[in-house]
């Protein structure tokens, strides 16, 4: 292997590593439900609202900052309690409330606060973990709709990502993110399908492909603009991780971001179908 071609690959022990530990734990929770994926849930809120706060150049124990990881509690409890109008109500209001704390003088000397950016993380974040609460709170329809989001979306990751290391070839955004090809792009959209296909035959035998290939591939499309969302934030504020919480991956930002723009789209979806019912059916 030539030095290059080490080059493209010198993440991926790091990656499979991560990988490995926190995706038994994701799904263990996904499929126990109840307390366990609350827990998940809450989490992973608090640490990506801890990485957008510190992104946007505030502080998380003081205002504005910490109306991001309060708005987003409030949300959160409401959906909880199934209070799903509720929820969004209380994302708006926070989201209002960051931008009018944010536009005050700082208080601190060089403290950057760009009011907009700080406030759109609450409806950032917000709606993927009220998607995902509303997703998962049907029963076993719930459970198979998480696990096919989650594992489509993964797919697609990792799809796109041996892609564009084994085939590169033309740059899909260069202006925003300079690694991703389109064949990247095509590869995690043919592994979204297959993991959709997989997971629909796993779960409800007998479910329509073609249905199923539809959503998964707008899920895994879904995933790969968030995947470019994120991208754009960072260069925005000049940083190439969110955090060094995950070795390999950066922060949970930018591990997290397909599943993140992905989740209010699946959840709007079942919306539409009903809840209890899975989203290929």
């Amino acid at each position: 292997m030539t030095a290059e071609a080490a080059g493209r690959w010198s993440d991926l022990g790091k990656r499979a590593l991560s990988a490995a530990v926190l995706g038994p734990i994701a799904l263990t929770a996904i499929w126990f439900g109840a307390e366990w994926f609350m827990l998940l849930v809450a989490l992973g809120t608090a640490v990506l609202a801890w990485e957008w706060v510190h992104l946007c150049g505030a502080r998380l124990r003081a205002f504005p900052g910490l109306v991001v990881p309060l708005a987003l509690l409030a949300a959160g409890l409401a959906s909880v309690a199934g209070a799903w109008l509720a929820a969004l109500a209380l994302l708006g209001a926070g989201t209002a409330l960051a931008w009018a704390v944010a536009r005050q003088p700082a208080l601190l000397p060089g403290e950057r606060r760009p009011a907009g950016w700080l406030a759109a993380g609450v409806i950032y974040i917000g709606l993927a973990g009220v998607g995902l609460i509303w997703l998962r709170d049907a029963g076993d329809a719930g459970r198979a709709n998480v696990l096919f989001v989650v594992l489509v979306v993964w797919a697609s990751d990792i799809g796109a990502y041996l892609a564009g290391r084994m085939i590169g070839g033309p740059r899909l955004a260069p202006a925003i993110s300079p690694n991703k090809t389109w064949a990247g792009g095509a590869g995690g959209l043919a592994a979204a399908i297959a993991a959709g296909l997989s997971v629909a035959a796993a779960l409800t035998p007998g479910a329509e492909p073609a249905v199923v290939a539809l959503v998964a591939a707008a899920i895994g499309l879904t995933a790969q603009c968030g995947d470019l969302l994120e991208s754009f934030i960072k260069r925005r504020f000049a940083v190439k991780d969110a955090s060094r919480l995950i070795p390999g991956h950066g922060g949970l930002l930018d591990r997290a971001d397909g599943l993140i723009a992905a989740v209010p789209v699946a959840a709007a979806l079942s919306l539409a179908l009903g809840q209890g019912a899975v989203l290929w059916g």
